[in-house]
């Protein structure tokens, strides 16, 4: 499998552009080698500039949950262009969207649409600030929640700790509001909030972990966030950026049955075109100006490029049976890595929530960020580009998601199953 072009294009965008990518796990440094780059996609694949085929678990970090170039996508975004790309002004599409939105999601009762995720829970955290007068955030240490500066913050020694900047360029006094604590662990929460009474906002996290791989809650956790929250007046932000209309239609809130104040949205609700969305409590969005005080703005928010393309596919997403399928197919994969694993006495953990999936290469089971770390990570090196050889694309990282799209076929499956099996036999000989 040849990737001369590749090579030759990664050298000169190296010239231009920091690090040679426009964002960081692009550049295939967790894997250590030259990523490739992409030309073309159709249903379930992607297509390189040296002319490599392959079948793709990245769909472009989620969002493509109906596949590369889908017809009726593409044919709503090329009409919606020729009329204009953007306006500066209100349009009925952005209603309909946020209509769409409204409906499916149960904690959204209005709902704001902005360009990124990253802008999502920026905004999400200013309106829970406004809305309750507090300064100080809780995070889970692991959750992902955009290149925010106060976000960029990692866990310290004991349970929950004031955050320190994980990041250049930010200084720690930003991060200094921001709280950590684990995953899956109600306790420290609770302790957390007793050491900062009446000073928390609001409390953010993936309610499926999708940065670290795919970590779901364990069972109860999500309603006990729920609960302590309320008894407090801080605010819950679901940040399902990853899961929203992934893990089911209404989101993880919907497929936990777990309620929170607000939600962040994005990846699938503009269709492979750049979008996010924040939303909650009518009386908490009421913060946000022009009718409050809590200011956020973007002249492309709610363009009607990412606008048409959402509504697209969530009308999709709506058909009758599509999730049953998703689930089938996701469930395959799974059981035939798992297989496969357990045949060349690999030690593996495999976790999935419904078309989301990782593999980690350790033994035990993960349930939090340190769990995840544990992975061997030389190990994930070498199954990624065993299937990469074999035609089979995944995230050049340990600790981030794959996802299973509508356009995946029994063959899709069958393929990368066959293919995984003989990698697995290529890592056992190499590590024991």
């Amino acid at each position: 499998m040849g990737n001369s072009k590749s090579v030759a294009a990664w050298q000169k965008s190296q010239q231009f552009i920091p690090g040679g990518v426009n964002s960081p796990v692009r550049n295939f440094s967790k894997v250590a080698g030259t990523p490739r780059f992409m030309e073309r996609g159709q249903g379930s694949k992607v297509y390189d500039i040296d002319g490599n085929a392959y079948i793709d678990y990245l769909a472009s970090w989620g969002p493509l949950i109906l596949g590369h170039a889908h017809p009726s996508v593409v044919e709503e975004i090329t009409h919606t262009a020729r009329s204009g790309t953007s306006f500066g002004a209100p349009t009925t599409r952005e209603t309909e969207l946020a209509e769409t939105i409204v409906n499916a999601v149960p904690s959204i009762e209005q709902v704001r649409l902005v360009n990124s995720g990253t802008e999502a829970t920026m905004s999400a955290i200013r309106v829970a600030r406004g809305y309750t007068g507090r300064n100080k955030i809780v995070k889970i240490d692991g959750c992902y929640h955009g290149h925010v500066d106060y976000l960029l913050a990692k866990a310290g020694s004991g349970v929950a700790t004031f955050g320190l900047s994980d990041s250049g360029g930010v200084p720690e006094d930003f991060a200094r509001n921001t709280l950590t604590v684990p995953f899956n662990n109600a306790d420290a929460v609770r302790e957390t909030i007793e050491a900062n009474p009446d000073e928390i906002a609001g409390l953010i996290l993936e309610p499926v972990m999708g940065n670290m791989g795919i970590i779901p809650p364990r069972d109860g956790y999500l309603q006990e966030l729920r609960d302590i929250t309320a008894a407090h007046g801080i605010v819950l932000i679901f940040d399902e950026v990853i899961t929203g209309f992934r893990v089911a239609y209404g989101g993880a809130q919907s497929y936990y049955n777990v309620t929170p104040d607000m939600s962040c949205l994005g990846k699938i609700i503009g269709g492979g075109l750049p979008v996010g969305a924040y939303g909650g409590k009518r009386e908490i969005m009421r913060c946000v100006a022009p009718e409050g005080d809590v200011y956020q703005a973007g002249t492309l928010s709610g363009n009607p490029l990412a606008v048409t393309a959402g509504i697209t596919t969530l009308k999709c997403l709506a058909e009758p049976g599509v999730y049953e399928q998703l689930e089938n197919r996701a469930a395959a994969l799974a059981a035939g890595l798992a297989e496969a694993t357990q045949k060349h006495g690999i030690n593996a953990w495999h976790s999935r929530v419904g078309s989301m999936l990782m593999l980690y290469f350790t033994p035990e089971t993960v349930t939090d960020a340190d769990g995840a770390r544990t992975a061997d990570t030389e190990r994930y090196r070498h199954y990624f580009w065993g299937l990469l050889e074999r035609g089979v694309y995944i995230a050049p990282s340990q600790f981030e998601a794959g996802f299973v799209s509508l356009a995946h076929s029994e063959e899709d499956i069958d393929t990368t199953v066959n293919a995984a099996t003989q990698v697995f036999s290529v890592v056992r000989k190499a590590f024991g």
